[in-house]
């Protein structure tokens, strides 16, 4: 249905991609902290009108995923043999719309248990897909699929993949009902207000804890609490983390407040870890330390006020000059993939 309906707004089309291209790029500029996802849900005219519609998403782009070869044409595409799949490219700000949030709104706009189909379009190319550049999104991705499977009793046709290839379709199909309002779309028209009234709940904001004595005893090791509770040092080179190079996220092992991320650590050559600076310094408190006939300065975590180690002047000047010489014991380490499953969501993108 859709390719009988080209040949007459292939001309006026190709007119507005110029202005759009330059207005494509002008957003681009302005985005900061965005991040992106994949998803093809049947004819992608309507379906990126419908991403788009929703606020926090900054920028979609159509085009055919996962395929065969090289720079296919919509023609190629059309002849089921190149296993393209018609997708958006979703560049989303996640602090307006989390992936949970966008995913669930897609699902609005498909259905699920269809293999090859949405609306009146069928083939290879109209399946339904979630396509991610970022494994830490696949726990999310994961999680969304299996809550809209408990409300189906035949089983889903979404495929979930990381993105192999993607190229942009011709610019005739880019914002093609933003051009041509009264195309062909599969989804109705109910949906592109619901987009466009969408909003994403606030997040309850998370309130960390000091366990009680006895709960500490329990959940910590030996170690971890002669280190956090009564001030001891582990030995250097002979801890977790003094060698951890992975990016994430290191909380604290008694609340499990965020306090460092890898992108502050470096190596100092003392054997534990270091770190540049604190997540936030109102996450810690310094306190005189002259214990051992030497006169320091003792960091600690300020809700568990648990012993974190020293804080040092000795660090590399290019970030800063101070070094946080801080026990393994005192931590917990969260790699990157696993933040968002975990919690951490919110601090992914201080991690590089």
């Amino acid at each position: 249905m859709k390719q009988i309906i080209f040949a007459f707004v292939l001309l006026i089309s190709c007119l507005a991609c110029a202005n759009n291209r330059a207005g494509q790029a002008e957003r681009r500029k302005d985005m900061k902290s965005t991040k992106e996802i994949y998803l093809a849900g049947g004819c992608f005219w309507g379906t990126e009108h419908f991403l788009k519609l929703i606020e926090g998403v900054e920028a979609t782009q159509v085009g055919y995923a996962n395929g065969n070869i090289a720079n296919p044409t919509y023609k190629q595409v059309c002849t089921g043999t190149t296993d393209f799949a018609e997708t958006v490219k979703v560049q989303y700000d996640p602090a307006k719309v989390d992936l949970p949030f966008l995913i669930d709104l897609y699902f609005k706009t498909i259905d699920p248990t269809s293999v090859n189909r949405q609306g009146n379009d069928r083939g290879t190319q109209y399946r339904t897909g979630i396509y991610y550049t970022d494994s830490a999104d696949l726990p999310l991705i994961r999680e969304a699929v299996n809550r809209l499977a408990a409300a189906y009793t035949r089983p889903l046709a979404v495929e979930i993949k990381p993105l192999e290839n993607f190229y942009p379709a011709e610019d005739y199909h880019q914002d093609y009902l933003d051009k041509n309002p009264g195309g062909y779309c599969h989804i109705h028209p109910e949906l592109f207000e619901l987009a466009r009234k969408a909003k994403m709940p606030k997040k309850p904001a998370t309130v960390y804890h000091k366990p009680d004595d006895a709960a500490l005893r329990s959940q910590l090791t030996t170690e971890q609490y002669a280190v956090t509770q009564k001030n001891a040092t582990e030995p250097a080179f002979h801890n977790p983390y003094w060698n951890e190079h992975r990016p994430g996220i290191y909380v604290d092992v008694t609340t499990g407040e965020p306090l460092f991320v890898s992108t502050d650590k470096f190596d100092s050559g003392c054997g534990w870890p270091s770190f540049s600076k604190p997540i936030d310094r109102k996450l810690i408190q310094e306190k005189v330390d002259t214990s051992h006939g030497m006169v320091r300065t003792e960091v600690r975590s300020s809700t568990g006020d648990a012993h974190l180690g020293h804080v040092f002047t000795d660090g590399p000047t290019d970030k800063g000059g101070l070094r946080y010489c801080i026990n393994s014991a005192s931590l917990r380490f969260i790699p990157k993939d696993k933040m968002q499953a975990e919690g951490y969501g919110d601090y992914i993108d201080l991690v590089k």
